[in-house]
């Protein structure tokens, strides 16, 4: 560990002065490698997917891989490779009453960790965003895609090897004790950034003595208003639930207004696609759904069951998001422009939606390539975390021998 450490505060000191064209060719080369290394990279997922017998439905989703998957990631890194660089922008500039000339120019953090559970995409998705904006990253990746990050890690290390540059620019560490010791060591590490489960945010957050960007979970909600399109509402409803289960940003609740109309018609769609439906005593005695209990608005399910709860106005919808979600993604349905925009002023959540599918918080889908995650923290980064986010800045300030009085 303290090797790695080490390497990676050197190889700091090479990333930052790389010139984007350069990072750019090494980015779609590292594309271009895992698409030759798909074979090896299938083969490890297998025996992950092998491995992973005690995991649960929405975990061995999101740890799969197959030759799309693979394709993906290679487009994802092709497309962050073309985005703009984030680095060296001048953010600001003014000159101080005693003619100093000041810039306020954007930089690297430094060196990342990003502790993350499941999903192999993670690997190369923050290894080239980190590269890509000046970063050295450090990763630790969970044990049940052990074997399919490190063969995604492998086609990108050759690729730096290549290029005479440290694979210790994007470095991954497996041992047991890794997390609580990464998240001590504040003398190298800049940010630390977790991406997984309630317990491993909860524990870095408590125990992190470096400063955290948490990726919570994702407990997102629809509020359907009592001026929504039927068809629209259901619509998207569906799409939020049941186009991928378990990604953090589809729905767990549907919160409708008691004079939208909607509720029969509504259960009637979400059972047709199989969506287990829970609701209070009252609707679920009406409906035959199954009963809320305690701490069930607090759940993200990660299939395909969500929540019904009917409210009297848009005020208690918003409490209600803004007391069990995970400050992630949330949506108002309506045709009336003042709860619009009341919803959206009001609902505390990283991403607020009128009339759109939830599902739309994604770096890809925000045009920024790829993302490290989907900040629920407010301070420094909120919402899909792209290239920009893995910027900080500095003032570089001009003389002519001033000094002060």
């Amino acid at each position: 560990m303290e090797n790695i450490l080490k390497n990676a505060l050197e190889a700091k000191k090479i990333t930052t002065n790389l010139s984007d064209t350069l990072r750019n060719e090494i980015l779609n080369a590292m594309a271009n490698n895992i698409i030759n290394t798909k074979d090896k990279i299938l083969e490890a997922n297998k025996i992950d997917i092998q491995n992973a017998a005690n995991l649960s439905n929405s975990m061995i989703d999101r740890l799969k891989l197959d030759s799309k998957k693979i394709d993906d990631i290679a487009d994802s890194i092709r497309v962050i490779a073309n985005l703009k660089s984030p680095l060296g922008k001048v953010l600001d500039g003014f000159e101080t009453d005693t003619r100093l000339k000041i810039r306020k120019i954007s930089v690297p953090i430094g060196v990342i960790a990003v502790i993350y559970e499941s999903r192999p995409n993670v690997t190369s998705d923050v290894g080239a965003l980190c590269f890509k904006s000046g970063n050295v990253c450090i990763l630790k990746g969970g044990k049940e895609a052990l074997h399919s990050n490190k063969a995604i890690l492998e086609a990108i290390h050759s690729t730096l090897r290549y290029y005479k540059l440290p694979t210790s620019i994007i470095s991954f560490v497996d041992s047991r004790d890794s997390i609580e010791r990464l998240i001590k060591e504040d003398k190298y590490i800049d940010l630390v950034i977790p991406r997984g489960g309630e317990k491993l945010i909860k524990f870095i957050s408590s125990n992190s003595k470096i400063p955290v960007i948490k990726h919570d979970k994702g407990v997102c909600s629809i509020y359907i208003d009592k001026s929504c399109n039927h068809n629209q509402a259901i619509q998207i409803a569906i799409n939020a639930k049941i186009s991928r289960p378990s990604a953090c940003n589809s729905i767990e609740t549907i919160i409708i207004h008691k004079d939208s109309g909607i509720l029969e018609e509504l259960i009637t769609n979400l059972q047709h696609h199989n969506i287990t439906v829970k609701a209070e005593s009252n609707i679920a005695n009406q409906f035959d759904l199954l009963h809320i209990k305690d701490g069930d608005y607090y759940n993200e399910y990660g299939d395909n069951t969500l929540n019904i709860k009917i409210v009297n106005t848009i005020d208690e919808a918003i409490d209600h998001i803004n007391t069990y979600g995970s400050s992630h993604s949330d949506c108002i349905i309506t045709n009336d422009y003042t709860m619009a925009e009341k919803f959206l002023n009001e609902v505390d959540s990283a991403c607020v939606y009128v009339n759109a599918s939830t599902r739309f918080s994604d770096g890809g889908e925000f045009g920024f390539g790829a993302e490290i995650g989907i900040s629920t923290s407010k301070i420094h980064a909120r919402g899909p975390m792209g290239i920009d986010s893995l910027t900080t800045y500095k003032y570089q300030i001009y003389g002519q021998g001033q000094i002060r009085e």
